[in-house]
């Protein structure tokens, strides 16, 4: 029988470790990445001798695939996608592949923001209660390169809306979704509702013994719902109300219920402030209380959690002035967020490249918390247009060295000043990591003065 060739579109993390996979499942293997491989990955495929091709592709090496493994980063509308289901060619994504071959039980995490904070504190809590976890999908190392040895019990698994379009099979145990709001609209031909089609495929194999975690207080979770009204487990999450099975705050204290399993506990007992992490926690807490994890091992890893860099991060005290690094906030959902977690007045530095930004749901939270707005930007006229009849200082700067000089200038003792830009990095920056970076550092070096 002739060996089956799968071909691999990308060469990221994901491209290169469903490579490593297929191998080692007997496939013919071939990868090609129109851009140009990271030295790291490239060593790897040459060690393992798999065949690829990187700066372009080769149509006909690619269109007799039986199976094309995608990038999530890979449009519908490329041409070469366009021809490969013309013909018919299965497209799937790194994670419908490596699903095949594991039997660790999964946990699914999406939604458009809070994914990776909710993510990395389910897999924590369950590395904390002794588990046997894995970690991966959108964060982390391959999905499908990890299931190569498979010996995992469990995966918790980040989720874009990019890599679920591209999955069809997997049954996900446990399936989180946070909160929808508009993003990556241009993927999903500027339909919103698309989009919102794309964050349910997360329950698109549940059954009814699955447990459903969700966001309830998120409009269109809500109406979606409604339309489909899945067999499936539901724990909703409010801010607003109790519930009986689910999550809730009531007056700071974080409690959940999971069939018969109880927690709770005070927000501020915990590392992660803010109404939108109350939402992460419940939501992690229900996850881990749908695999058994005890009381005693959920508020232990509560109370040792670390976020990941750039999410409202601490990142220096000067002058009894904190500076908080949310360099991770590229939209106005996100911003929102962070502003509603401040408890003292607010120096907010934003700005950077505009994703089509609506920022009147911000109105209130500026009003009540921000004294000053230091535009951080090529082209700030955005902002200032609409904040400047709303916020009583307004600076515009090219160099975040001036923006953290200048927020500390602005603030008095007690103040925050919060880096929380709103908008793409990419004007001044490389990339939000890089972004950020250079605000702890510009933090930094003014600490190292002020001493």
């Amino acid at each position: 029988m002739a060996v089956q060739k799968i071909v691999i579109l990308g060469g990221g993390e994901s491209g290169v470790g469903a490579a490593l996979l297929a191998k080692a499942k007997g496939f013919d293997v071939f990868l090609s990445d129109k851009g140009a491989l990271k030295e790291s990955y490239r060593a790897t495929l040459q060690a393992e001798t798999i065949a690829f091709e990187e700066g372009y592709h080769t149509e006909e090496r690619i269109l007799d695939a039986i199976e094309v493994i995608k990038s999530p980063g890979i449009p519908e509308k490329a041409p070469l996608v366009q021809k490969l289901r013309a013909q018919g060619t299965p497209i799937i994504s790194e994670i419908e592949f490596a699903a095949r071959y594991t039997n660790a039980k999964l946990i699914g995490i999406t939604g458009s923001n809070g994914k990776t904070t909710t993510t990395l504190l389910i897999y924590h809590l369950l590395k904390t209660a002794g588990l046997n976890v894995g970690l991966a999908g959108n964060i982390g190392d391959s999905f499908a390169e990890q299931v190569i040895t498979d010996t995992f019990d469990y995966f918790v698994l980040e989720l874009s809306s990019f890599q679920l379009d591209d999955m069809y099979k997997v049954h996900l145990n446990v399936m989180v979704l946070l909160n929808i709001t508009p993003d990556h609209l241009d993927r999903y031909e500027y339909n919103f509702q698309n989009y919102v089609a794309s964050k349910f495929r997360i329950l698109q194999n549940a059954v009814p013994t699955d447990d459903f975690i969700y966001f309830a207080e998120s409009q269109p979770i809500l109406d979606e719902l409604t339309k489909h009204n899945p067999s499936v487990h539901q724990l909703p999450i409010s801010l607003e109300k109790a519930v009986s099975q689910g999550g809730y705050l009531d007056d700071g204290e974080l409690i959940a219920t999971n069939k018969a399993h109880s927690f709770a506990i005070s927000q501020s007992e915990t590392p992660l402030r803010g109404p939108h992490n109350a939402i992460n926690m419940l939501a992690a807490i229900l996850a881990v209380q749908s695999i058994g994890v005890a009381n005693d091992e959920i508020t232990t890893g509560l109370k040792t959690f670390q976020n990941a860099a750039h999410r409202l991060e601490p990142a220096g005290t000067i002058n009894h002035i904190q500076f908080i690094n949310d360099s991770k906030a590229t939209n106005v959902d996100s911003v929102f967020y962070a502003l509603s977690s401040m408890d003292a007045p607010t120096i907010w530095i934003a700005g950077g490249q505009d994703k089509g930004n609506d920022y009147s749901q911000l109105d209130k939270l500026v009003d009540q918390k921000v004294k000053a707005l230091i535009c951080l930007g090529v082209d700030n006229h955005k902002l200032v247009e609409y904040f400047g009849s709303k916020v009583p200082v307004i600076y515009e700067t090219q160099s975040i060295i001036d923006a953290v000089a200048k927020g500390l200038e602005l603030a008095q003792s007690g103040d925050t000043v919060l880096l929380s830009p709103a908008c793409a990095s990419f004007d001044l920056f490389k990339n939000y990591e890089d972004r950020g970076n250079q605000f702890k550092a510009a933090v930094k070096n003014l600490m190292m003065n002020d001493e």
